[in-house]
């Protein structure tokens, strides 16, 4: 298993790819979790499922106590990303940043009081929070979820993309970062295909990214993409055909 990695780290500012968690079942998909810490506070990206909590926690807490934690990133609605958030909301006094369009289902994970919600606007936003940190919320909508949004950080210069970009591979690969992208695309081929809505919504995304200054493209789940990787996973999702392009109507 793949211990934490720092992928930036400044005096002040640092972004750390957490201990990939498990969520204990043999078809359970393995997840990503993010801390950025900026002024000794921290924003949690996409804190996962109610069954790793305890992992991510205990992972967490080598760098920052609970009650630092300012902010909870969500990039979408599924129970591997907002599974555990009650929990995670007891434990912390963070705002929870979320398209406004999922605020009205989230109750329905047993979440009440959603005074600490912050609906993201669908064009996408900037936000400056407590500490000083400014994160750009960037839409990307269909891909997979209606109000799926990434965030970037003009810090690090990393983009957290949710799920685009996820990958499925072996448990004994600890690999960081894609060395090969055509070498990845088993990995991940099938996921994008399945998953993402339309190539429409996959152009409309890479056009807005590439305005970009980005270093990395951090996944939910899987290897993240960095140089010549990343430049080659934009061009192919550029092109892909996915979704309801594979679609065909049956006599």
């Amino acid at each position: 298993m793949r211990k934490n990695v720092a992928l930036y780290t400044a005096e002040n500012h640092r972004f750390i790819l957490l201990n990939e968690s498990e969520p204990g079942e043999e078809d359970g998909i393995p997840s990503n979790q993010f801390l950025i810490l900026h002024n000794g506070k921290g924003t949690l990206m996409d804190p996962g499922g109610f069954g790793v909590m305890p992992q991510v926690l205990n992972e967490l807490l080598q760098y920052v106590q609970p009650s630092d934690i300012e902010a909870l990133v969500l990039s979408h609605q599924d129970p591997d990303i907002v599974g555990g958030l009650t929990t995670w909301l007891r434990l912390t006094s963070a705002e929870v940043y979320v398209s406004k369009i999922w605020q009205r289902f989230l109750p329905h994970y047993g979440i009440t009081g959603m005074d600490r919600f912050v609906g993201i606007q669908d064009e996408g936003e900037t936000r400056v929070f407590g500490s000083g940190l400014e994160l750009q919320f960037i839409p990307a909508h269909f891909l997979h979820s209606p109000g799926q949004i990434n965030a970037y950080d003009p810090i690090s210069k990393i983009l957290f993309t949710g799920d685009i970009g996820a990958s499925e591979v072996p448990q004994d690969n600890c690999e960081v970062f894609v060395e090969d992208f055509q070498a990845h695309l088993a990995h991940t081929e099938w996921f994008h295909q399945r998953y993402m809505a339309s190539n429409r919504a996959l152009r409309y995304w890479v056009q807005q990214v590439r305005k970009l200054d980005i270093d990395i493209i951090a996944p939910q789940h899987g290897p993240l993409y960095r140089g010549q990787a990343k430049e080659d996973f934009l061009n192919w999702l550029y092109d892909l055909q996915c979704g309801s392009d594979l679609l065909t109507v049956r006599d």
